[in-house]
């Protein structure tokens, strides 16, 4: 049966204009609501003490010291922001081919992850789980004698680098690596060590983007990196089906939530993933995509606060639950403002 709606009754006995007419109306009829719940606010930290470093190419955002990344912690939990999510700055002298570094449970992560959950442990930490910030060469996996990425030989570094995280207390790891049947063999290393309240965030349909690059200088892994790319093993940004692929396997190895990334140029994906699967759909408003919204409005070109709630609304709409995003202090404050 054909609904009546797809044929609405025709002008003038339907005025769409008449709920849009003043301001009560608009915010009756509203669809999609974005709040501080929504957002995850994603950080650098690095060593030292009351060390601060701004990232040049991300206006507004910094590389932190643990001191003052509590103080930003207990900001976000006063806001209601729900989870910071954690990303390492490694001195160059720790960097390895194999990025042995990210297994040091005394390493730079697991230090930061024990002081937030004692110091602010309302607020849910997720790690992630990847080898770029500790590799030499900037990629997310081990390379053979040819520089191609092995598969199951990183698969098995990341499991550790997993295990690392959730012994010291994260909420939820989050595999960004895009390496074949790493959910599985993580799920079934924490199930079998006991840790079955650490939850799984996988990057499941993460490209192959160039929206990537102001990232890459934060962490540092960009001048390692060089001109290589990552487009064996994140996927193509000419595919939508495979990102619908990957989502069921990692959905079938035990994650719990899912993440598209990037963001605004994929939201097409966001709104297949959630059809499809109706499960926690995540998106990542990336490094890129903060800069660009940026630099407009530092040129006066575009409204700050208007075009960035506009953006992260976009993202509720398309069907994400959540997102990841840089300027998730800024849109808590002007949404906490706003009413």
């Amino acid at each position: 049966m054909t609904s009546p709606f797809l044929h609405p009754a025709p002008f003038p006995a339907n005025r769409p204009r008449r709920l849009r007419r003043d301001n009560f109306t608009r915010n009756l009829v509203r669809e999609h609501r974005l709040s501080a719940h929504d957002l995850i606010y994603p950080v650098f930290v690095h060593e030292g003490q009351n060390r601060r470093e701004a990232v040049a190419s991300m206006p507004g955002v910094e590389r932190l010291s643990l001191d003052l990344l509590l103080r930003q912690a207990e900001e976000c939990a006063r806001l209601g922001i729900p989870v910071m999510a954690l990303f390492p700055v490694i001195d160059n002298a720790l960097k390895t081919p194999d990025g042995k570094e990210a297994l040091n449970p005394d390493g730079l992560i697991p230090r930061v992850v024990q002081a937030l959950k004692k110091e602010v442990p309302e607020l849910g930490i997720m790690t992630d789980v990847a080898l770029d910030p500790f590799t030499s060469h900037g990629q997310d996996g081990l390379l053979d004698d040819s520089g191609y990425i092995l598969n199951d030989e990183t698969t098995e570094v990341l499991v550790g680098q997993a295990l690392v995280q959730a012994q010291a207390g994260v909420d939820i790891v989050a595999p960004s690596d895009m390496m074949d049947g790493r959910i599985g063999a993580i799920r079934e290393q924490l199930e079998a060590q006991g840790l079955i309240h650490t939850r799984i965030m996988a990057y499941s349909a993460k490209y192959a983007s160039a929206f990537y690059g102001p990232f890459r200088d934060a962490v540092g892994s960009s001048a390692n990196l060089g001109k290589s790319n990552k487009k064996v093993y994140q996927m193509d940004a000419g595919n939508s089906d495979e990102a619908l692929r990957e989502v069921a396997l990692d959905l079938a190895e035990g994650a719990d939530m899912v993440m598209v990334k990037p963001g605004m140029p994929y939201l097409d994906i966001v709104r297949r993933v959630k059809d499809q699967f109706h499960v926690p759909t995540f998106a990542y408003q990336v490094s890129g995509e903060y800069a660009m919204l940026k630099a407009a409005a530092q040129n006066g070109w575009l409204d700050h606060d208007a075009v960035m709630l506009e953006s992260l609304l976009a993202f509720k709409r398309a069907g994400a639950d959540g997102v990841l995003t840089y300027f998730a202090i800024d849109a808590a404050k002007a949404l906490q403002q706003n009413g």
